[in-house]
């Protein structure tokens, strides 16, 4: 354990690589944060269940367990920022990792101050998440009318636009696939194509500012699809 940080901000590192874990560790320290590192994959769910820390660093290609398995065990039970590093760049692997519910997802080589700055932003991007669930939100989504209203307006919306906008802000900071939220459709639009959702979020993004000219909360992620951030 390194570091000088309160345990709500203690960052665990599963990396089997000890450069890379030391590197990554010391960053992490010099910014002001507590510090735990596995090495064996195996030990990684235990110790999340007995301790849970702030986020945890993942690495891909781990041995006995790799990350993609570890990502779906932790997502069983937790919601902790997840982010995983990989030297596998290919757009399968990137897709996949994000799907299985990591937050983010950096390749090697990397910045360790970049790790550090992402870090630090999933932090921030879960209190936001914490205290807007915990409090009155923007949004309100009446699934008896389906309808949702924004700051008690009704937004116009199609019954595809109404699915497409319930399911992002039932997942904020979750970052959706096109073909994920084909899915969230089920069987009642099944003529809508990938490339046609990005043309229904364009219709939404126009309707939500229309009620709030300043909102930006459906977000891009470049070559994967769609993010929802809370007002």
């Amino acid at each position: 354990m390194t570091g000088a940080a309160s345990p709500a901000r203690r960052i665990l590192v599963v990396e089997d690589d000890d450069k890379i874990a030391a590197i990554v560790v010391d960053f992490l320290a010099a910014s002001g944060f507590a510090t735990e590192r596995h090495a064996d994959a195996l030990a990684v769910v235990a110790s999340v269940r007995a301790n849970p820390p702030a986020a945890v660093i993942l690495d891909l290609m781990l041995p006995g367990m790799d990350g993609i398995e570890i990502c779906k065990a932790l997502r069983q039970f937790s919601d902790l920022p997840i982010m995983m590093l990989t030297a596998r760049v290919d757009e399968i692997d990137r897709l996949l990792g994000l799907e299985l519910g990591a937050d983010d997802y950096v390749c090697k080589p990397f910045s360790p101050r970049e790790v550090v700055a992402r870090v630090k932003a999933l932090l921030r991007r879960a209190e936001r998440s914490h205290t807007t669930q915990g409090g009155e939100s923007d949004f309100a989504v009446d699934e008896s009318s389906r309808r949702i209203r924004l700051r008690n307006q009704e937004l116009p919306l199609t019954p595809l636009e109404y699915q497409l906008l319930r399911t992002l802000i039932a997942h904020p900071e979750r970052v959706f696939s096109r073909d994920r939220l084909l899915d969230a459709l089920h069987d009642d639009f099944r003529d809508v194509s990938d490339r046609a959702v990005d043309s229904h979020i364009k219709n939404l993004r126009r309707k939500i500012e229309a009620v709030l000219p300043e909102a930006d909360c459906i977000r891009s992620v470049y070559g994967v699809g769609y993010r929802f951030e809370p007002l």
